[in-house]
């Protein structure tokens, strides 16, 4: 069975106050089926990826909630994988179709973080660690930051190394109108930014981010045929240990090379075939290690290769990463991550991203990480 992606759309990611999660779902949500050229009463069941809602907005039975607020009859689910929520939601969705359970349905990521003190985020955030890391007062940028260390260590990798991601994924996210940040930046400027977790600085740091994503799959070829429709080729997740100090290594995430090996055996392509990717970069040491765990470049040499601009829009390398803006320059709402950067290599690979548009686009890859690396997400996708 074949599983095609018809509609795709995401809301504006930043700060946004003056708009509430139900407007958020139901505009990226209508959104999604004027795409596809859709009335909601052909939608059969409702995935939803969200991390925050009960801990910060008090209310968790969201599957529900968005399809009272969308006046949808159709089963409804809310999926929680800490920063992975989306990916997990997407990948749920699929299974659905695939197991002929339902036909067609639609896979919403909703998050709203800033209408609540940064400390409360933070807080909220660290349920996706460990018990330990929690009573050691470990935040997600300590926790990274450990990681960069540790790759410093073995490789070499730089601080500059690290500024170079955050200047790729600034500039990506300048031509993205739906970005929250559209300021390139510089080496410079985030060499010179605030430490948070040394040696990560506030440049290094996605944002804390309101917004939302939705996508339509169905495995009706009818509709497929309808639009200009993308095939998703495969959906794999795989987890590790919640803490870090559980791990065998530090300079990669096992979950991120299961998942990612899982993909590309599933479809019988190579990390070579892929034209474009949306990879998790919560920090900017996380790209780098994605890089590497996806097979995309030998352990060790991504952080030189994104140096050099190697995965930059305009260059001459076949792989574009993080058209978008990535978490770091486009925002991370961390349930609608995962269903974003489907919604974004869905739009490259219809040649539908104006001025962020990756030539010849045919295949992409998302990579969706759940905390420190306890779970990842990827979706290969085909045009």
């Amino acid at each position: 069975m074949k599983i095609y992606v018809t509609g795709a759309a995401t809301t504006k990611f930043g700060e946004l106050w003056a708009v509430s999660p139900r407007h958020l779902a139901g505009e990226a949500v209508q959104k999604a089926l004027a795409d596809a050229s859709l009335d909601k009463k052909h939608i059969q069941a409702l995935f939803v990826g969200n991390m925050l809602s009960g801990m910060l907005g008090g209310q968790e039975h969201l599957g529900a909630f968005f399809a009272e607020e969308l006046g949808l009859s159709a089963a409804a689910f809310k999926i929680e994988g800490a920063c992975a929520s989306g990916g997990l939601a997407l990948h749920n969705a699929v299974n659905s179709v695939l197991s002929g359970q339902y036909e067609t349905v639609v896979a919403l990521g909703v998050e709203k973080m800033t209408d609540h003190k940064p400390e409360d985020v933070a807080v909220a955030l660290m349920g996706a660690g460990s018990d330990e890391e929690r009573q050691a007062g470990a935040t997600f940028p300590g926790l990274y930051a450990i990681l960069a260390r540790a790759h410093m260590k073995e490789f070499g990798t730089t601080e500059e190394d690290l500024a170079a991601v955050a200047v790729k994924n600034h500039f990506h996210a300048s031509l993205n109108p739906n970005a929250q940040f559209h300021s390139s930046i510089t080496i410079e400027q985030v060499m010179h930014s605030s430490c948070i977790a040394d040696p990560l600085k506030l440049l290094d740091c996605s944002p804390i981010s309101d917004g939302a994503a939705a996508v339509i799959i169905t495995s009706d070829k009818k509709q497929a045929t309808r639009k200009n429709s993308v095939q998703i080729i495969a959906s794999t997740v795989a987890t590790d240990t919640l803490g870090l100090a559980e791990r065998r290594s530090l300079t990669g995430l096992a979950a991120t090379q299961t998942a990612g090996k899982k993909a590309f055996r599933i479809t019988g392509i190579t990390p070579a075939d892929i034209d474009v990717a949306e990879v998790h970069d919560c920090f900017t040491i996380a790209e780098i290690l994605a890089m590497e765990d996806l097979g995309f470049y030998k352990k060790g040499k991504a952080a030189g290769a994104i140096a050099k601009g190697e995965t930059r829009l305009g260059t001459s390398k076949n792989l574009v990463v993080n058209p978008s803006g990535g978490l770091k320059g486009c925002g991370h709402p961390v349930g609608a991550t995962g269903i974003k950067q489907v919604a974004e290599i869905v739009e490259q690979l219809r040649g539908r991203a104006a001025d962020r548009q990756v030539k010849n686009a045919n295949i992409g890859l998302t990579h969706n990480v759940g905390g420190s690396g306890a779970t990842a997400v990827v979706h290969i996708l085909k045009k």
